[in-house]
């Protein structure tokens, strides 16, 4: 179902609030059992579009968490990625030595995770690991899996619970597929 439009493109319901609040809840419980939670760990939150998907995430933990953001970019205002990644924002606290969850909006091409994990990993983490709301496989260009995938989803442009189009739709309940033209 049609409900609004973008920059003239309509918009049409691809998953629905309800459905990803299950799912982040579910996420958050199986997350938690792999974590072995000696000290609180640090969720890392990639922002922009992941900001609202890592506060509801850790909303569900029933353990104390640090939360840090690392803003990146590698789409500016276009619905494609531009394959090369711009740290914005670094990360303001340590993570030598400590547990990490990488939190990420989408999983499209690969090329963002695999840079930010690597370039994380340089940090010395104890453990890494990548949650993602949305997985796009079919569209992937490095050979790269999320440890916790929310949903899988065709290779289509997406909007909406965090996610963007040129800054437009993050504040959108649920996940709108935008339409080709």
């Amino acid at each position: 179902m049609v409900v609004m439009e973008i920059k003239g493109r309509k918009l049409s319901l691809l998953i629905k609030e309800e459905d990803i609040k299950r799912r982040v809840k579910e996420l958050a419980r199986e997350i938690a059992d792999d974590f072995s939670l000696k000290e609180p760990p640090v969720v890392v939150g990639l922002l922009k579009g992941a900001f609202v998907f890592t506060a509801d995430l850790v909303r569900h933990f029933d353990f104390h968490v640090h939360v840090d953001f690392l803003w990146v970019s590698s789409y500016g205002s276009s619905m494609e990625s531009s394959g090369s990644i711009k740290i914005v924002k670094d990360l303001d606290c340590e993570i030598e030595g400590r547990d990490v969850l990488l939190v990420d909006d989408i999983l499209d091409t690969g090329l963002t995770l695999k840079e930010i994990k690597e370039f994380l990993s340089l940090k010395s983490p104890r453990t890494l690991k990548t949650c993602v709301l949305l997985d796009k496989r079919e569209n992937r260009k490095v050979d790269i899996e999320a440890d916790y995938v929310g949903f899988q989803v065709p290779d289509m442009f997406l909007v909406g619970y965090g996610l963007d189009w040129a800054e437009l739709g993050r504040n959108l309940r649920g996940i709108y597929a935008v339409a080709s033209s």
